[in-house]
């Protein structure tokens, strides 16, 4: 078994806190991505469990065994950057074998560990080359393949495709999903690309100001979030967020945008609230539709067409940005407005907190 668990984790850097009480558990062959807007801590925490930064408090424990003290050769861990760090006048097979080399491995294991992390990666005819003479997703899967030889307990990966073009991150996205399949490792990922969360993920972690804001599949996050923060980050376009107030008593009807025309029902809000309080009410760009006599309107300042579906870009009449999903491919001139519609059961409600109202 591999699992990590962090254990009441804490990292200051002098006065400065920038982690922050985490308990996380990661079980043993599960794909966690830890997830976050920049500055938010995800890479600080990937090298406390690394051990290339020590924790002000708390444990780590790898495969049961306490590893909070140990340096990172001794925590059976290996690590893959967003640089290949890759020596240039090594080849592939030097490359990928020289930590091995360096430890006194036998040659004959250093030689089959290289073939079957080759052949994992479809690395084989490239072993003789230079890093200069291969294309950016090769060279990330010599340096993938270089930490696959050392036969980790737990893989680390720090935003490993941030540096490829659109075209190849698509590719590794899928070579890393099949890697897992194959190796059934333990590996946690960071990256700030929700897309790739959602695509890799088993377990997704998001982080904000060095906290753990909500764990959980990609599903769960996407139609289940805790809190705003959580629920704006998870979704690609972001989800809608519209000022509300109750005006009815039973706390369920709200008038959006302070406009009492534009007002529905939300019935799986159970919590009373009483009338005039302020609310936000988030509806994601994919539960809302053309419609005429739709609650909202929207005055679009842009149409994106993307084939099958598009996206109007616009504000409410107060102002407030809106994002919605189209399937029907119609012409629809900027500044001309439209009514938009969504069912309430699909719209969420949020406090003036942020926190999630159900």
């Amino acid at each position: 078994m591999s699992d990590v668990r962090l254990s009441h984790v804490e990292k200051s850097f002098g006065a400065h806190s920038v982690i922050k009480d985490v308990n996380l558990d990661i079980a043993s062959q599960e794909f966690a991505v830890m997830v976050g807007p920049s500055g938010c801590g995800k890479s600080t925490l990937l090298r406390i469990v690394a051990g290339l930064e020590d924790v002000t408090s708390g444990h780590i424990h790898i495969d049961g065994k306490d590893v909070t003290g140990l340096e990172p050769v001794d925590r059976g861990i290996s690590m893959v950057f967003q640089s290949y760090a890759l020596y240039p006048h090594m080849t592939v097979a030097e490359n990928m074998t020289f930590g091995l080399r360096v430890s006194g491995v036998a040659p004959a294991e250093i030689a089959r560990r290289l073939k079957s992390a080759a052949e994992t990666l479809q690395l084989n005819q490239y072993l003789d080359r230079k890093p200069s003479q291969l294309s950016g997703g090769q060279r990330q899967r010599v340096a993938i393949g270089r930490s696959i030889v050392r036969d980790p307990k737990v893989f680390l990966f720090d935003e490993p495709l941030s540096n490829l073009d659109a075209e190849l991150r698509v590719h590794m996205r899928l070579e890393l999903a099949r890697l897992h399949r194959q190796l059934g490792s333990t590996m946690i990922y960071v990256t700030h690309d929700q897309v790739e969360a959602m695509t890799l993920a088993d377990k997704i972690v998001v982080l904000q100001g060095g906290h753990v804001e909500q764990v959980g599949a990609p599903l769960t996050l996407f139609d289940d979030p805790a809190n705003m923060f959580v629920a704006g980050f998870i979704g690609s376009p972001r989800m809608n967020f519209l000022p509300a107030r109750v005006v009815h008593g039973n706390g369920r009807k709200l008038a959006i945008d302070e406009d009492d025309t534009m007002s529905v029902t939300v019935p799986q809000l159970r919590v009373p609230l009483s009338e005039g309080t302020t609310v936000t009410l988030g509806i994601r760009p994919q539960h809302l539709r053309l419609a005429s006599d739709g609650v909202l309107r929207l005055r679009p300042d842009m149409v994106e067409h993307l084939g099958d579906v598009g996206y109007l870009y616009g504000q409410t009449p107060a102002g407030t940005p809106l994002v919605a999903q189209i399937t029907d491919r119609i012409a629809i001139a900027p500044q001309h407005e439209v009514r938009l519609d969504f069912d309430p059961v699909a719209a969420f409600v949020f406090a003036s907190d942020g926190s999630r109202l159900r």
